[in-house]
């Protein structure tokens, strides 16, 4: 194999791993405790507490003291990979194919709201509204495509709510988001050899919510929500070790790479009536634009 070959796969192994990156949905539904408690339905109507500030902002003018919010919530979800076969590297392409590839991850969440008057109340919240880890075993069969990624998006937002009257509010709210991400693959390359691909980078990145509160009677209330979508462009590094790099290189080497992303914007509408002095019932629907979320490529500089 020569060096053109060797620089080939380097390519190929970026390139691999960049695909794999968003394979599955990352959108998070944890931002509020009360929230879990009823399914989510009714989110942008309940305005129960203060992590309404998510939920939806013009929920605001409901709370008429100084409420705090602060929660966390384990996910932990299953899967059970098994009898998996590839034929990407050959029909005797060594490795494993079982496991558990999701591990457990701890999401926090805190709110605070504030009334200043009978008209307007501020809020702000610290959330993570996407996220993704996968973490295969480390001879699974197809750690080309990749063996471990973590992306992880934490935002801030300030947010302000105006009450026209007992009837109607809104509210709004600019996002602050971070994003930072990571994904590892090993690709072989033949005779027991690899190349090992590591990308990392991160970006800071703005939005908003907003949202419009109406109860039409006293057990009635009528919300809808909008979260923006957030346009990230990704700088970082790409590290390369293994055979390529090691025989050729002199080392380990390092790319500049660079990512463009953009997180779906959503809607959500619910209603929440009181049925008696025992019963509520909420009901909920949400409208997420995933078109928005488009291919992923990494483009790294000086591999060709």
């Amino acid at each position: 194999m020569n060096n053109k070959t060797l620089k080939g796969a380097l390519a190929l192994a970026v390139s691999l791993a960049s695909t794999q990156l968003f394979a599955g949905g990352f959108a998070l539904n944890e931002q509020s405790i009360s929230s879990m408690g009823t399914g989510y339905a009714g989110r942008s109507s309940s305005a129960e507490d203060a992590s309404t500030v998510f939920g939806n902002p013009a929920g605001m003018s409901r709370l008429k003291k100084n409420e705090v919010s602060l929660g966390a919530t384990y996910l932990d979800a299953k899967t059970d990979i098994k009898d998996a076969s590839s034929s990407q590297f050959g029909a005797n392409n060594p490795g494993t194919n079982k496991g558990d590839m999701v591990p457990g991850i701890a999401v926090p969440m805190g709110y605070l709201v504030t009334p200043i008057d009978e008209h307007w109340a501020f809020g702000l919240g610290i959330y993570a509204p996407f996220g993704l880890v996968t973490d295969y075993e480390h001879s699974f069969q197809g750690n080309a495509f990749g063996s471990k990624s973590k992306v992880s998006v934490i935002t801030v937002q300030p947010t302000v709510s105006y009450a026209f009257n007992d009837k109607v509010s809104v509210g709004f709210g600019p996002t602050f988001n971070r994003i930072d991400g990571e994904l590892d693959s090993n690709v072989p390359l033949g005779g027991g050899a690899s190349e090992s691909v590591k990308v990392k980078g991160n970006d800071n990145a703005t939005g908003f919510n907003a949202g419009i509160l109406v109860q039409p009677l006293d057990s009635t209330r009528i919300g809808v929500t909008y979260h923006s979508q957030v346009v990230y462009h990704l700088s970082g590094k790409t590290h390369a070790s293994g055979l390529i790099s090691d025989t050729f290189d002199g080392g380990p080497q390092k790319y500049d790479a660079s990512l463009d992303l953009t997180t779906p914007s959503s809607v959500d509408f619910s209603v929440t009536q009181q049925l008696n002095d025992d019963w509520t019932l909420y009901l909920g629907s949400t409208y997420t634009r995933w078109s928005q979320l488009k291919k992923i490529t990494i483009n790294n500089d000086g591999v060709s």
